[in-house]
């Protein structure tokens, strides 16, 4: 049993230069001060049905401010949660939940309710003396094996869609170190990431980053720099493919094989949907809900590709089911813009449908701690995985590597190992190793 005896919130920067919320809460259990604090991503390739991420709106910030959210935090909130007496962080949760009835968090912010709650967790975690993802375990999901097991690192090397102003259509290229031991798929992933470094410049090709630490290398010449008698110059490949060549040689490059590292990929395929058309344009090429299923397939068949992230828009059903149908048994079939880490719409979307396999999980996308471990055992009982989840813009908070140890999540996508803001994510999945050691 604790007191909330004060919040604290103020806006920090986040990994684009933008304003994010930033929260303190602290607690009185028997007169002893416990604080902790937690920070909000903020995504760029956002789904339509998330959650509301407050902002202002006005001069500040080009409009990026989130004063009203903190605001929110330091007024509404700490008047209802201060000095009253709760038993977990749950019920803090629950209590902030019901002060906004608007269905999407527009009456508070999600930002404003998701930094409350991470940072309430994390206080909650100190007071009984836990790690914390063994709080979340404990809270959220006590029947799982006692046995660690950690997640399998998605890490984005090279950036395109949103992330990277490149031009090609197909947002994130992961790799996916698959040693069984998080140690080495940290090395691995370093390892890989370095030598593609080297093999772009080799070829004459940008090695600036995106927004997730990935290169945002062009791929739209027809010919590939410097060396291009050494790199790919089959004129039927698009884009997409030759990106994956890259990728593929820089893992050979770097000692391993497809049985120690495999590939991934998240669309977007809202970004690149013409819905006036029905038709989504990959790399200038037009493709129908068949076709574009048809080019994934291509994928999986030449490329060790485990995992498809939004391969069609969210709203788009028939094309989920299209792709679903002939791709469920083969990879993962992730849906993220389709179900923002939402449990009512999985339920209505996914599972009423059959689609997809596979959930992504975004803290932010729900708004609270609680709702989102709720999709995540949600997604567990359905037999579909989850694959913990970034944001594009993101801080040095690393509450999402404790959630997907927590979790058991099969997956974690934390960008590339480069830039503070996702080596954090990294480091913080090495220290929990460490300290079971």
């Amino acid at each position: 049993m604790a007191y909330i005896v004060d919040l604290q919130a103020s806006w920090i920067l986040d990994s684009r230069g933008l304003p994010t919320v930033n929260c303190i809460a602290v607690l009185d259990q028997n007169g002893k001060k416990i604080s902790a604090k937690a920070s909000v991503p903020s995504g760029a390739s956002t789904g339509t049905y998330e959650a509301l991420e407050m902002r202002d709106g006005d001069k500040d910030f080009h409009g990026k401010g989130v004063q009203k959210a903190i605001n929110n935090i330091n007024t509404i909130i700490l008047e209802k949660v201060l000095n009253k007496e709760f038993t977990s962080a749950l019920d803090v949760d629950n209590l902030i939940l019901s002060l906004d009835t608007s269905g999407n968090k527009s009456q508070l912010g999600a930002n404003a309710i998701l930094a409350v709650s991470m940072a309430v967790h994390r206080a909650f975690a100190k007071m009984a003396g836990l790690e914390l993802w063994q709080y979340l375990r404990r809270l959220y999901f006590s029947t799982l094996p006692a046995t660690p097991r950690f997640p399998r690192l998605m890490c984005n090397v090279l950036n395109g869609g949103k992330h990277a102003d490149n031009g090609i259509s197909i947002q994130e290229f992961m790799i996916v170190p698959n040693s069984g031991n998080i140690l080495k798929d940290v090395q691995i992933a370093s390892e890989i990431y370095h030598s593609l470094k080297k093999i772009l410049h080799a070829s004459g090709k940008s090695t600036a980053l995106g927004d997730e630490g990935g290169f945002a290398s062009s791929f739209n010449d027809s010919t590939d720099g410097k060396n291009n008698e050494n790199y790919f110059q089959d004129s039927s490949k698009i884009p997409t493919e030759r990106v994956l060549d890259y990728l593929m040689d820089a893992i050979v490059q770097s000692g391993y094989s497809q049985i120690n590292c495999e590939l991934a990929l998240d669309a977007a395929a809202n970004e690149f949907f013409v819905p006036e058309k029905n038709i989504y344009i990959v790399d200038n090429q037009e493709f129908n809900q068949t076709t574009l299923t048809e080019l994934y397939k291509k994928l999986v068949d030449n490329y060790p590709l485990i995992s498809i992230e939004d391969g069609f828009s969210e709203d788009d059903i028939l094309g989920w089911q299209v792709m679903t149908e002939m791709l469920g048994k083969k990879t993962h079939l992730i849906g993220d813009d389709l179900f923002v880490t939402n449990p009512e719409r999985f339920e209505k979307v996914g599972l009423q449908n059959k689609i997809a396999n596979g959930v992504l999980i975004k803290l932010n996308q729900i708004g609270s701690v609680s709702e989102t471990c709720t999709m995540i055992n949600k997604a567990k009982d359905h037999q579909y995985i989850t694959v913990v989840s970034h944001r594009s813009g993101e801080t040095t908070d690393d509450f999402m590597s404790d959630l997907a140890f927590a979790a058991q999540s099969e997956f974690i996508k934390l960008g590339a190992p480069a830039r503070g803001e996702r080596v954090a994510k990294y480091n913080r999945l090495l220290e929990i190793y460490h300290s079971l050691r």
